[in-house]
């Protein structure tokens, strides 16, 4: 079966790698660079941007909470579907009408300038390079499970041949391509996992409520497995650190700049809308799939079995869809189990390969681009591929770094920069008048700021078994996010920042916001419109 999926890698890694090639802009084609021009249809770009949404990080840490702590690990996965139905409803349209190529270009609409575009990438690359290190370094453990080694050099070398493979990606195909590896990949992994769901609920004779009473069972936790409350037992305040939780998980997946990137590529705004209604019903349709799996992997297989493979869980999609098959696997079995982790692989490709593309487009179009009035347009492809290199090289290495520490405060920490700091930012930067630019540049290093302040102290990082630095302990905030605190923190910080302005700025900004309120809010005079 491994040998099995080392070819199936090979040939999606081979394919992917020539359809980049196939569809990559022109030297001098910024908008297919940036955008892909528009030129995907609604179901396409829709497609992508469940892609983009759904990474690899989703797939095997949400499973895995599912699969270990039942009912709020389902709560987790239904907090990622309202997320992107709060970025569908809230944010898609005034972002495609306010921005351009980059989130540097929907806050800069209003208050431009140099510094607004340099401070919104450094927020960009910092709540994205946390993420790309989890699945990175996750990665090789990844390889070394489905292929069965475990020699840590073998890891660390697929940790740099994957991270080579995603910097080609985005600086070869630009936004276009790494869409095709976005559809490719949503497109086997919802199929195969639908597969695997069907097997699952056949094992159980079609019987939703048997599968359940199984998995509880499975569990070690009896009843407790299907209420709430399991996963935060060990703190002091476990019903408010679920909310807490939810509550990021909510705000900072919508503002992500790898997804919020993808709404620059609609060609209006009736297109970006119907690409939102694909991409929430391919998360909604993921949110089913992911729980029937991680149910069934507790249920088939136990959870000792699974905490044996991983402490955190991460494996118990794969475990769930190989127990799918039961104890005689057919050809067809193994052909379907190829197909899973050929899904998985692809997903952590084009993953990784997005966040690159998001990072290096901020940093080539909002801050190496405009150090001069008007750069030459193949200057700025230049830039931007050379710009994927620069994001790309740092990572690997870092991950490399990583890769045998739990990554699970890394995933945490992007979520809370995304929740806090973007968020707060856009809300206000979209829809408020009085909205400044000393508001906009406290909201965003203000966040970060409370973000890397507090993150430390919380229990992901240390004082318990599957903290990063389990046998330390300065534990000192007892959450497992920061979203309680650092959130309220973003707004407050943003509405200080537009008092201290003084009455004459807020004034000026406002003038400002309603000369350009048509083009942000109906997209009245934007191009294409």
């Amino acid at each position: 079966m491994s040998s099995m999926s080392l070819v199936a890698f090979t040939a999606v890694a081979t394919l992917t790698l020539l359809l980049c090639v196939l569809t990559g802009p022109d030297r001098d084609d910024l908008d297919t660079f940036y955008t892909g021009y528009g030129s995907l249809s609604p179901l396409r770009n829709g497609l992508a941007i469940a892609g983009d949404y759904i990474s690899a990080a989703t797939v095997l840490g949400t499973g895995g909470v599912i699969a270990l702590c039942g009912y709020d690990g389902v709560v987790l996965a239904l907090s990622t579907a309202l997320s992107l139905m709060l970025l569908m409803f809230l944010l898609a349209e005034p972002l495609r009408n306010a921005g351009r190529f980059t989130m540097g270009d929907a806050l800069a609409r209003r208050m431009p300038g140099r510094c607004v575009r340099i401070t919104a990438c450094a927020v960009t690359i910092a709540a994205l390079l946390p993420l790309m290190l989890v699945q990175l370094a996750g990665a090789g453990q990844l390889m070394a499970f489905i292929l069965g080694f475990s020699d840590e050099s073998v890891q660390t070398c697929c940790v740099i041949g994957l991270g080579a493979l995603m910097i080609s990606y985005a600086a070869i195909g630009g936004m276009k391509g790494t869409a095709l590896i976005q559809i490719l990949k949503i497109v086997m992994l919802l199929g195969s996992g639908t597969v695997v769901a069907l097997l699952i609920l056949h094992r159980f004779d079609w019987n939703p409520g048997a599968l359940l009473t199984a998995a509880a069972r499975g569990s070690g936790a009896g009843t407790a497995y299907l209420h709430s409350g399991l996963q935060f037992t060990g703190g002091p305040n476990p019903r408010l650190d679920m909310i807490s939780s939810e509550l990021t998980i909510v705000l900072g997946g919508a503002c992500l700049p790898h997804v919020t990137m993808r709404m620059y590529t609609a060609a209006g705004a009736r297109q970006v809308r119907r690409s939102m209604s694909w991409a929430v019903s391919g998360v909604a349709l993921f949110v089913l799939i992911i729980s029937i799996v991680g149910f069934g992997a507790t249920a088939l297989v136990g959870r000792s079995a699974i905490t044996a493979a991983d402490p955190q869980g991460n494996t118990a999609y794969l475990l769930g869809s190989r127990a799918a098959f039961g104890a005689d696997v057919s050809t067809a079995g193994t052909l379907l189990f190829t197909t899973v982790t050929t899904a998985l692989f692809l997903t952590l490709l084009a993953s990784v390969a997005g966040m690159i593309l998001a990072c290096a487009n901020s940093l080539a179009h909002d801050v190496l681009a405009t150090r001069a009035k008007q750069t030459p347009v193949r200057r700025e492809m230049k830039l931007a591929r050379l710009s994927a290199l620069a994001i790309g090289v740092p990572t690997i290495l870092l991950a490399t770094l990583v890769q045998h520490h739990s990554l699970q405060p890394l995933a945490t920490l992007s979520f809370c920069l995304g929740a806090s700091a973007l968020a707060p930012a856009l809300v206000y930067g979209l829809f408020w008048r009085r909205y400044t630019r000393a508001g906009l540049m406290c909201t965003l290093l203000g966040g970060t700021v409370t973000v890397l302040l507090l993150m430390p102290g919380t229990n992901l990082v240390s004082g318990t078994p599957g903290a990063a630095f389990p046998h330390t302990d300065f534990n000192w905030f007892p959450f497992t996010t920061t979203g309680i605190v650092s959130i309220p923190a973003g707004f407050l910080l943003g509405w200080l920042g537009m008092v201290a302005s003084g009455r004459r700025g807020a004034a000026e900004q406002r003038r400002q916001y309603e000369a350009v309120e048509g083009w942000i809010l109906a997209g009245a005079g934007r191009r294409g419109a």
